[in-house]
Parts: C-alpha cells; structure tokens; sequence
C-alpha cells in the first residue's frame, strides 16, 4: 500500500506471494528458453581423417632418403586405398617391409587450437609427417599412441604421410586416425579400457617366471624324458611354469621343412610321437608339480592341418573363399588351414578338447597361439569353463587390452620389446621405453599383468637371438629391465647359456648346453632369485624417475609396503652418472655393475643398480 508517494515495504507473506506470481515463472521462462547450445557444454573439436589416402609400398626402403613425406612429392603412381584394415586386403599378404600412407584433410578455425593426431593402431610401426615436418615415431602393433601438432597443423589445407613398419605377418594403417582438441595430452592417450578393472590372477600367476620350451632343440633327444630330467635344475634357475611348444601330432599335407611346424596340428587329442607318449606326458606333468612348479602348453586353437580329420568330418567349420575353397589363415601359412568360429560347433569342439587336457592329465593352463585371431566372444567363456575345473593360467598371444578383462591374464609385451630393440639396434634414446610404459597404463585395464621377454621362438626364429640384437652385455641389460618391470618375464630354451644358433622352427637344430662363454646362467639365477626374494620386484607399484636426459638409462622404484627398490640400467655403452631429485640418502646395493654414493648414480655402460632404499 502507497500512502503519500511514500512505498511501504510488505510483510513477508507479501512478499513471498509476489515473487511466486511473477518472479519465479519469468525465471523459469528465462532459462527454458535459452538456445540448447547455452545449455550444453561444448564439446572440444574432432575430426576422423577418413581420407581417401594414397598408398605405395616400399620394399628398397628409400621413402624416407627420396622424401616421400613431402607434400609436393609426386605420387601419380600410388593407387587408393582405405584404412582400418591390413594391407593384406590390398593383396599384400606375403609383404613385410615398409608402406606409405598420404592423405589430406581440412582444419576450420578452431578457438584454443591445441590438437593431437591419434592413431587407434598400427601393425608394426610408424612415423608420422605433417606438411612436411616429422612428429614422431611410434614402436609397437596395435597400440594407441598420439603426437601433439599444434605447431604443424594450420587452418585449411593440409598433408598427412604415415609410413608404416610391418616387421612380420599382416601389416598396415588397421585403425582409425583422429584430429583431437586437447586440454591435458595424455587424456587423448587414454583409451576406454583404462579405468576397468583387469581380471584377477591367482598369486602363482602374478610370481610367475615362465620358460618357453621347445622340445626339438631342448635335448639332443627331443623328448618329454629328458626334459623331466632337467626339472629340478630350471627350478634352481629361477624358473615357476614351464610352457612347452604344441605337443600335439604334426600334419603331413603341405607340411614345411622335414618335419613340419608344431603350429600345424593334424590331431587335438593327440601326442606327437617325436616326444613320447601320452603317459611320459603325463610323467612330466606329475614331476613339474612335485618340484613345485606349474606347466602349460601352447593351443592353436585359430587353425589346423590340412590333413586333420575335422576338413573331412566338418568341413563347414572352416574359412572359404569366393570359390568355396578352404584357405589359410594368412597366404604365407600354407600349412594350417582357418578355423570359423561363426557357428557353436566349433567353439564347443575347442572347448571340450580344452578341458579335456586340463582335467585329464592335469596341466595348468595354455599359451594361446595368434590368440586375437580367434573371437573374444569364444575365449571369454572357455576361461570360465576351464576356472570350473582348476584355477590356470591363460597367456595370450596379443596384445589387445580387451584380452585381460575376462579372458587371460597375460599378454606380449611387444611395446617394450620393440622398443628396446630401436634403442639398441637404431641407437632410439631410452624414453622409448618410458613412452610404452605410459602407453599401458593409458589403454589397459588396471592390474593387466605383460609378458615381459627379449626372446621367444618367432623372434629367435624369425628375427635374431636376443645376443644378436643386444650384444652379450647388452642382453644382461635388458633382462634387468624386463624382470624388474611389472609383469612376468619369459625366458626361451638356451638364451641363459647364450646359444648362438637360431633354432629353426621346421628343422631339429639343437642347442649346445656346454657353452656359456657370457656368464649368462650364473647371471639369470642370481637375477631371478633376488626376483624370487623381493616381494616389490614381483608385486610392487611402479615409479618411473625423472633424470632430466632420459636418452640413456631409465632409473625407477618398486615399491611394496615398507619395502622400496630402486633399479637403474643404462642402455647406452657410455658410463653414465645420474642424480635427480629427492635422491635418496642411502640405498643398499643388492644386485649389479654400478654404485650409488651420496645420491649419485654411477652406472658403466650397459650396466645395472639393484639396490634396497634404507
């Protein structure tokens, strides 16, 4: 009420009547009727690099000396091609080398341009240009990586030339590439499996050192006797599981070299009569136990011999081309032909034949052969199957982050392989490393345990010795490495005396036991000993050390509990001195080549520091 142009000011249920009538709704209009884009947070900027891309292989290896990656190149003969898939669908089955990838893509204005080129994967390797500027390099298949090109990048036009490394097997551009607007770079790194939670492995699994036996080259007999003779004595080298190459009877038809690859499996139920019997199979097995141990063998669950019995008996489980035509999995593997999961008869085939072994002769689980090739959607519940029957351990061949969520509990590190062999062999600094280590813990579940090796059967076979890549010195190093990381290291049959010969996968090239001019045995047991006695090594968090240069050694701790270790190994031949940061005071040396004195580290070249911080 006004009385004499005087306002009177209202009680409070006036006032609450007048905001109810009229303030209230007009703010409720107000905010109704705001343009949905107000209302939503705007997402960052991304754009897919579809293409179409140009490609041409490579195999004298002279893109890069000719400038390939130059936008200006000519490229008139290159043909067009799609990415996301191997180039063995260009009809590149049998190429293994390099192959180059150009495209060009637009980039609107975009306000706080930070921006990340991320490629989903690649089979084996790449580099990577933009408008003619190297961004980087990448080691390791099927892997998620990104390089930050904000300074490379510009608004309209531009070029992008990928080279890809296949080193083995298919090979190609099989992921997609994105163009990101960033905040924080390594959130573009991380990939979606990065906050679930991996499947959890029995202790013995998490302990584990696993020797990789292939019984042709193991003795000058070849069989399951004489490598139950030998048990004991892997035991005292440090060894926990034993995995032995496919024990099973070997195809005739198509068959490769005199005897044949293990990998061609013409009878599941089988035993190959190269090695024994089935009850010195399991003569094996009951002496592995007995001595404390667990062993496993390898499945090829992904393909068989062609003269197997299911082609005759089943002929619609297997792959077919155009014509109808049973075929290999991959042209070069003329000897298997591949197995077609698309139907339950085969999956409960595998399935039975699975359990049957671990049921009846008491074996504790499977390294599973090219084990991405084989659908998740068959391993997922075989493991639940087997888990009915006794906890085991399923290594996978591949390095998939979906692979560890339900199915294994290992996978190859390649990563860090490949990575150790640019450093060594292409003189790559040591924060490759480094990089494939912050990859992992971007992709993976957490709690994903790496089979950590510097050798296996393919790449001794295939690519060369761990002595040949490393040097003698340089081997020692790198196991270092890989028994110190978290993860499970593997050791293949003769790398701890240093056997020189490649062993030959078709042929019976036997490993020479009295040679160990390296010192490599008394090195791999005392290494896997102090494995075996530090709880941090095994099942310890992992700190990686910021040294300033990181182009030579890589300095971490592992830490468990009260327990703090820190290791050290320089992968340069240099001497190398490093201090760093909150240092500690006093560390006890327990294993190595190098010292530790008032917070320096002195490491000689391709040496080592295992040491217990006090």
């Amino acid at each position: 009420m006004a009385l004499s142009g005087l306002t009177m000011k209202p009680d409070a249920e006036e006032l609450w009547y007048m905001l109810s009538k009229y303030a209230i709704p007009t703010v409720l209009l107000l905010l109704l009727t705001l343009p949905a884009c107000q209302m939503k947070e705007k997402k960052p900027y991304q754009q897919n690099i579809t293409g179409p891309y140009l490609f041409a292989t490579d195999p004298q290896n002279q893109g890069v000396a000719k400038k390939w990656f130059a936008p200006n190149f000519d490229r008139s003969g290159w043909r067009q091609v799609s990415i996301g898939t191997s180039w063995d669908q260009f009809g590149l089955e049998s190429y293994d080398g390099a192959g180059w990838y150009v495209c060009t893509f637009e980039l609107p204005p975009v306000p706080n341009p930070r921006l990340a080129l991320v490629f989903a994967s690649v089979d084996d390797n790449a580099e990577v240009w933009v408008n003619g500027t190297h961004v980087g390099r990448h080691q390791g298949a099927n892997t998620r990586f990104a390089f930050d090109v904000t300074n490379q990048v510009r608004q309209g036009g531009n070029y992008l030339v990928v080279r890809v490394e296949d080193t083995g097997g298919p090979g190609g551009l099989n992921g997609a590439v994105t163009l990101q607007q960033f905040e924080v770079f390594q959130e573009v790194l991380r990939g979606p499996y990065s906050k679930v939670q991996a499947r959890q492995s029995a202790p013995w699994v998490k302990d584990a050192v696993i020797y990789e036996v292939y019984l042709r080259s193991f003795s000058p007999e070849g069989t399951f006797k004489s490598l139950q003779a030998r048990v004991l004595e892997l035991k005292d080298l440090g060894v926990t599981v034993l995995w032995l190459m496919p024990i099973h009877p070997v195809g005739q038809k198509n068959r490769k070299g005199s005897l044949g690859s293990l990998y061609s499996i013409k009878d599941y139920y089988g035993i190959n009569p190269e090695f024994g019997t089935l009850e010195d199979f399991k003569n094996l097995v009951a002496a592995v136990h007995a001595a404390g141990m667990k062993i496993i063998i390898d499945l090829v669950a992904n393909h068989t011999a062609w003269d197997n019995e299911l082609i005759q008996k089943h002929p619609g489980w297997y792959t077919r081309d155009a014509t109808g035509h049973v075929v290999a999995p991959v042209p070069d593997w003329s000897d298997v032909a591949d197995l077609n999961y698309d139907t339950r008869e085969p999956r409960q085939y595998m399935l039975d034949m699975m359990t049957h072994w671990v049921r009846d002769t008491g074996i504790d689980g499977y390294r599973c052969d090219v084990a991405e090739m084989v659908p998740l959607g068959f391993w997922e519940p075989a493991r639940a199957e087997l888990d009915k029957v006794k906890p085991v351990l399923m290594l996978a061949e591949g390095s998939d982050p979906a692979l560890h969520v339900k199915a294994f509990d290992l996978t190859y590190a390649w990563n860090v392989y490949k990575a150790l062999v640019n450093i060594f062999q292409e003189n790559g600094p040591a924060r490759l490393v480094r990089e494939a280590l912050r990859n992992e813990e971007l992709n993976f579940p957490q709690g994903s345990l790496r089979l950590r090796f510097t050798d296996n059967h393919d790449e001794n076979a295939w690519r060369a010795l761990a002595i040949e890549l490393f040097g003698p010195r340089g081997a020692k190093a790198a196991a270092v490495l890989i028994s110190c990381l978290p993860g499970v290291p593997l050791l293949y049959n003769g790398q701890e005396v240093g056997n020189p010969t490649r062993l030959a996968l078709f042929e019976k090239a036997p490993i020479n036991w009295q040679s160990d001019p390296h010192g490599l045995r008394d090195f791999y047991r005392a290494l896997l000993h102090l494995r075996r006695e530090t709880p941090a090594l095994r099942e310890g968090s992992l700190k990686l050390v910021e040294i300033g240069s990181d182009d030579s050694a890589l300095v971490f701790y592992r830490q468990k509990d009260s327990e703090r270790v820190l290791v050290a190994v320089n992968l340069k031949a240099s001497q190398q001195q490093i201090r760093w940061l909150e240092s500690p005071t006093q560390v006890e040396k327990r294993f190595g080549e190098g010292s530790y004195q008032q917070g320096q580290l002195t490491l000689p070249g391709y040496g080592w520091f295992i040491g217990t911080v006090q």
